[in-house]
């Protein structure tokens, strides 16, 4: 079985040896330890990977303890798909407008961008 040492966890997700400690210290990490050594095995890789893809995608560390506990129960639990699906559903929504949000901010820029450029056109043609 293929397992990692803390180090090559963290050169592998670009993460510091400490933001992995502090998942292990919330309990979303358990690696096995072999002295003072920490293990980490395929299961650590996989919901290290999923913390990180939450954290990117806005999730508090309680929701994502939640959906990456979810990862090792039996799967097809109706209470564990519904919740899941409805933070899927919330966390799109936010995304969304948080798009729409974008777009029009670029919009914005756009316009004054356009505007500085002609009035810059006009001082420089001495028309202003």
């Amino acid at each position: 079985m293929t397992t990692w040492s803390i180090a090559e966890l963290a050169a592998e997700f670009e993460v510091t040896l400490r933001t992995i400690r502090f998942y292990e210290d919330r309990g979303l990490l358990t690696p096995e330890r072999r002295g003072t050594t920490r293990v980490y095995h395929p299961r650590d890789r996989v919901r290290l990977s999923l913390i990180l893809r939450g954290k990117r995608l806005g999730f508090s560390l309680d929701e994502i303890a939640r959906i990456v506990d979810m990862y090792d129960a039996e799967p097809g639990e109706e209470g564990q798909l519904v919740y899941l699906l409805d933070q899927i559903t919330h966390r799109r929504q936010e995304l969304e407008q948080r798009r729409r949000d974008i777009e029009d901010t670029l919009q914005d820029l756009a316009e004054v961008e356009t505007r500085c450029h002609t009035d810059l056109k006009a001082l420089r043609n001495g028309t202003a």
